[in-house]
């Protein structure tokens, strides 16, 4: 007889996978993925994830990103600029303060020379009439202390941030000056306030909550309750908890209509669920989402070896409000088929310590997974082995229960 590690046994494991019809009734399980045994490591390793598999690229990455890229849009740029606000807060830090910079800079060089046109039209600038010879003179200027285009530069940053330091300042000399220094007035506080908002914006966006939601590295399919199901972990590591939690998974796999359209990233909603619940999760410790693989699931005809060449991507969503600021954020993460686990189950990070009287969770095992016995076959084999089996065990019922005719006929005269 075969040792569980030989060659033949894992050849009969994969025929036997893709001929479900004909199970034989005296067997209890249809072959199992990672059986426990010393010398079945080398055999294993062909099925552990990324040693066959064939990489996707990806539509969203690990940390939540889209990896989409926009062309050609050249001619709609007038768009984001209608919408300068969005763009601001979009953009990067960095572009964020140097555009922040140079509008204060362009508007102090702006009203500087603004300030500069105003003193030379009205001959401020002479040498007659500059700050040292008005006494003399009697000269009265539009703004007191100009003698140069620098004098000009800073009192107009003076003006606009209402510094004061009292050398410089307008007269009622000149009409014009003073309706400039109502108008950098007025610019001064509507560039402030942009960028108090905008960095505000900025610094607080629910995207950044995000960072402290976890999604478990890789995601696994095993048994439980007798269906195969995917699972992976989401986990929250602050104590200002995430309410009406939410929970989504798509699976993104080429697919091929009736008519012959190729679709290369058809979207397929999954049912996921935790605890024996829909999406809606009492989000308080970290929880193992499940989807069921079953008749009504996408992954009903993946088997093992399947999972291994076939080339999709799930992506899982989680949406919340904010319990500490009542905004919503969404965390996004994707498993692409090299990161499913066939055959393992999530290790329990979740105990109460008696001494601090409280539930612990250990967030150096999140990722840690078990390797547990779980067969090679899709959905739709083992839920057809289930079927015959319990057929098999019906007929015998049924067989015990129906007398011989023997006993019939020895029966009570």
């Amino acid at each position: 007889m075969e040792s569980p590690g030989s060659d033949k046994e894992d050849t009969r494991f994969l025929i036997f996978q893709n001929a479900p019809r004909n199970f034989k009734s005296g067997q209890s399980t249809p072959g199992t993925y990672y059986p426990k045994t010393p010398d079945n490591v080398l055999n294993r390793s062909r099925f552990r994830p990324g040693a066959v598999r064939k990489i996707k690229r990806r539509a969203v990455f690990k940390n939540g990103d889209c990896n989409i890229l926009h062309s050609r849009i050249s001619k709609h740029r007038i768009r984001f600029l209608q919408d300068i606000f969005t763009t601001l807060v979009d953009t990067q830090w960095r572009w964020t303060l140097i555009i922040f910079a140079l509008s204060f800079f362009l508007s102090w060089l702006g009203f500087a020379v603004i300030w500069w046109l105003i003193s030379l039209t009205h001959g401020d600038l002479e040498p007659e009439h500059l700050p040292s010879a008005q006494e003399e003179s009697g000269w009265t200027p539009c703004v007191s202390q100009i003698d140069s285009f620098t004098s000009c530069f800073l009192f107009s940053i003076e003006t606009q941030h209402t510094i004061g330091y009292g050398s410089r300042a307008t007269t009622e000399e000149c009409p014009e000056a003073i309706f400039v220094m109502c108008l950098q007035s007025i610019v001064g506080v509507v560039i402030q306030a942009l960028m108090v908002g905008i960095v505000f914006a900025k610094m607080t966006r629910p995207k950044h909550r995000t960072q402290t939601l976890l999604f478990s590295k890789n995601a696994v399919i095993c048994q439980r309750d007798g269906f195969l199901c995917l699972m992976f972990r989401v986990g929250d590591m602050r104590k200002s908890h995430i309410i009406g939690a939410n929970i989504r998974a798509q699976l993104i796999r080429a697919k091929t209509t009736k008519e012959g359209e190729d679709l290369t990233q058809y979207q397929t909603e999954l049912a996921v669920g935790a605890d024996g619940c829909d999406g809606d999760l009492f989000f308080i410790w970290p929880m193992t989402i499940t989807h069921k693989i079953d008749e009504n699931s996408p992954l009903f005809f993946l088997s093992a070896s399947d999972v291994l060449q076939d080339r999709f991507e799930i992506v899982v969503i989680l949406e919340g409000t904010i319990e500490s600021t009542g905004q919503t954020t969404q965390a996004r993460s994707s498993y692409i088929s090299s990161e499913v686990l066939w055959g393992h189950r999530f290790e329990s990070i979740v105990s109460y310590n008696n001494e601090r009287q409280g539930y612990q969770v250990d967030y150096s095992r999140f990722d840690s997974t078990l390797q547990v016995d779980t067969p090679l076959c899709s959905g739709a084999d083992l839920a057809e082995f289930y079927r015959i089996q319990e057929q098999d065990q019906n007929e015998l019922l049924s067989l015990k229960r129906i007398p011989s005719d023997q006993d019939q006929l020895q029966g009570p005269l």
